[in-house]
């Protein structure tokens, strides 16, 4: 899999500075970090919609495009997959492959502790649960 979003991550560095008028993902970077934010979190709905009605083909799909808006994400904060992959073995090694780390209440050795900080919530724009077509 990683090989696969590696290649996705380079397509996306690769089309970015495209005529945004034939690329969708020129297009993204053109209109900034809250378009692309927002298109991710509209892509996460539509997954867990289609997973609570069961919809197995269009999880899918609707996978496939989280994955790219997650990628086109990334490269716009200069974040490579490499970066996330090393944030997984991080965790990997502290808890387990499957586990989160908590929010508090987690004696984190000092080199890593100094490297988590706290991002504020963010709202979007309020959404009902349905998927828009």
């Amino acid at each position: 899999m990683s090989d696969s979003l590696d290649r996705l991550y380079q397509a996306v560095l690769a089309a970015k500075d495209l005529d945004p008028a034939l690329s969708r993902t020129a297009r993204l970077f053109q209109r900034g970090p809250s378009k692309m934010a927002k298109k991710l979190a509209e892509e996460a709905i539509e997954v867990v919609i289609d997973a609570v009605n069961g919809n197995r083909a269009a999880v899918v799909r609707e996978s496939a495009d989280l994955l790219y808006n997650l990628t086109v994400l990334w490269a716009s904060a200069g974040v490579s997959p490499e970066d996330v992959w090393r944030e997984m073995s991080r965790r990997e090694a502290m808890l387990g492959i499957a586990e989160k780390l908590p929010k508090s209440n987690l004696k984190i050795p000092e080199p890593a502790a100094a490297r988590i900080e706290r991002r504020p919530i963010v709202a979007l724009e309020g959404r009902s649960l349905r998927k828009r077509r």
